[in-house]
C-alpha cells in the first residue's frame, strides 16, 4: 500500500495543488493536521484537496478543531476525519489523534491536549496500525529551531506499546521531511511538500 503523507499546509494553496498531482500515484492520502492558520482559511486548502478521489484520512492540527475540520472536509468526498478513532482500508488499520500534544505555549487559540487526555485518545489504537498524529512522539522528529524537544510522551509510549507500522506527524516545522525509527516503527514528520512511503503486510 503506497501512502502520501503531508502536514502543516497552513493555507498554502500551491502546496495543496501539488499534493493533488502527487496523490495520483498512491493508494491512500494522509493529512496530519494544520490545514488552517489559527482557525482561519480551512477551505483555502480543503477545497483544492477535494479533487483527490483516493481514500484520505485526516486529523486536526492545533490550528483547527476536529469539528471545524469535519465541517470544512465535507467537500472532500473521499476524506474521513479521525480523532481518537480509527478506520480500515483494505484490511490495514489506521488510527488518528489530532491537536497539539502536550499543551503548546501558543495560548487559547491553539487546539491542544495534555498528556493524560492523549493517553485516552490513543488507548484503543490497534497494534501495527498506521498512526496519524499531528504532534510527534517525544525525542523523535520534534526538535525545534533551538534544538528543544517538543514532542509528546503519550504518543511515544503508544508507539512503543502498539508498534505501529508507520507514524505520520507534523507540527514541528524545523523537522519537516525527517524520519526516525522507534522500536519497529518508522516515524515521519511529513511537512507540506508531502512524503510518499510504502507499507507492506
Amino acid at each position: 500500500m503506497k501512502l502520501l503523507l503531508f502536514s502543516d499546509l497552513h493555507c498554502d494553496t500551491e502546496a495543496a495543488a501539488a499534493l493533488v498531482v502527487a496523490a495520483r500515484e498512491v493508494d491512500v492520502v494522509i493529512g496530519a493536521g494544520d490545514f488552517a492558520k489559527r482557525h482561519r482559511g480551512l477551505s483555502d486548502t480543503l477545497d483544492i484537496l477535494a479533487a483527490i478521489d483516493k481514500p484520505a484520512l485526516l486529523v486536526p492540527g492545533n490550528g483547527e478543531t476536529v469539528d471545524e475540520l469535519r465541517d470544512a472536509a465535507a467537500v472532500w468526498k473521499s476524506a474521513i476525519v479521525l480523532h481518537g478513532s480509527g478506520h480500515q482500508i483494505d484490511g490495514q488499520a489506521f488510527w488518528g489523534v489530532g491537536g497539539g500534544i502536550p499543551i503548546t505555549p501558543f495560548g487559547d487559540w491553539s487546539y491542544d491536549f495534555d498528556e493524560d487526555a492523549a493517553d485516552r485518545l490513543l488507548a484503543d489504537c490497534p497494534a501495527e496500525a498506521v498512526l496519524v498524529v499531528h504532534s510527534p512522539p517525544l525525542d523523535t522528529v520534534d526538535h525545534d529551531t533551538s534544538g528543544r524537544i517538543r514532542g509528546s510522551r503519550s504518543i511515544r509510549e503508544a508507539v512503543l506499546a502498539k508498534a505501529p507500522k508507520l507514524v505520520a506527524c507534523g507540527h514541528i516545522h524545523s523537522d519537516w521531511g525527517k524520519r526516525v525509527v522507534l522500536g519497529p516503527s518508522t516515524i515521519i514528520n511529513a511537512g507540506p511538500s508531502g512524503v510518499t512511503v510504502e507499507i507492506t503486510d
